[in-house]
């Protein structure tokens, strides 16, 4: 598993971060995903108006207009920050990318297709913080898709892949490919760091000793641009990973503190 996690990153000029730290830091991770920007960024900011938040948008070298059209957004949108790989690297180097550049105490992961609907994190950020409020280990909210909307054939393979994975990794969750998700930035910055992470986060956080729910969420029909993975690529990789990770929780044993 060749470890991606630190692309070559720029952020715009002009939208550094400023002011006080937000408490949660929205991670979208992008390639190619021009027009689905402003109304994405939209309904984030209207969704999470009552919670102090920014917007990290990571380019994962996009050959469209998504470049040109992230910048000149975030001149007019104090909430977003813009950061950008120079080539290619894959989702979760992305994802990395974006965590380790938020200022939030808390993350919130959002797919850039707009199929995720961002009117569902103030829910699991209320579950969220009642939750870690009454204290044990550090909690990861993965996102359910109850009602898919995506081809038969996507769902169908998605449906056997949660199947195996779940069977083979213990990690309980019925659906690890939602790309919402809520976790504490602290947590995901302790696990391993690898190509294709993002489709094994709730096993990763077990394995760290974290807890994982998953909570019913909305799922959305793509309205605009076309997906940048297809069915038999995904399942290959996927594969070899589900492998990698399998290797990862039998070479740790986590420690035990005496009292």
């Amino acid at each position: 598993m060749p470890d991606h996690s630190r692309p070559a990153a720029a952020e715009s000029p002009g939208i550094a971060a400023a002011g006080p730290a937000p408490l949660l830091s929205v991670v979208v991770p992008v390639r190619n995903e021009a027009p689905n920007i402003a109304p994405l960024v939209a309904e984030i900011g209207a969704a999470l108006a009552a919670i102090p938040h920014e917007i990290i948008y990571v380019d994962d070298g996009s050959t469209d207009a998504t470049a040109a059209t992230l910048a000149e957004l975030a001149r007019r949108t104090p909430t977003l920050r813009v950061l950008g790989h120079v080539a290619s690297c894959g989702q979760s180097a992305a994802i990395v990318t974006g965590v380790r550049a938020a200022r939030g105490g808390w993350i919130a992961t959002l797919d850039g297709d707009g199929q995720n609907d961002p009117a569902d994190i103030p829910a699991l950020w209320d579950f969220a913080q009642a939750e870690s409020a009454a204290g044990g280990p550090p909690l990861m909210v993965a996102g359910w898709r109850v009602n898919r909307r995506d081809t038969q054939v996507k769902r169908l393979s998605s449906r056997l892949a949660n199947r195996i994975r779940a069977r083979l990794l213990g990690d309980a969750t019925p659906d690890t490919g939602c790309g919402l998700k809520l976790f504490p930035r602290a947590l995901f910055l302790s696990l391993p760091a690898f190509d294709h992470m993002h489709r094994f986060l709730p096993a990763l956080v077990l394995r760290q000793g974290g807890r994982v729910v998953s909570r019913p969420v909305n799922h959305r029909p793509r309205m605009r641009g076309q997906s940048n993975y297809g069915t038999l690529d995904r399942l290959a990789v996927g594969v070899v990973d589900l492998f990698g990770v399998i290797w990862l929780q039998r070479r740790w044993k986590r420690p035990q503190l005496r009292p």
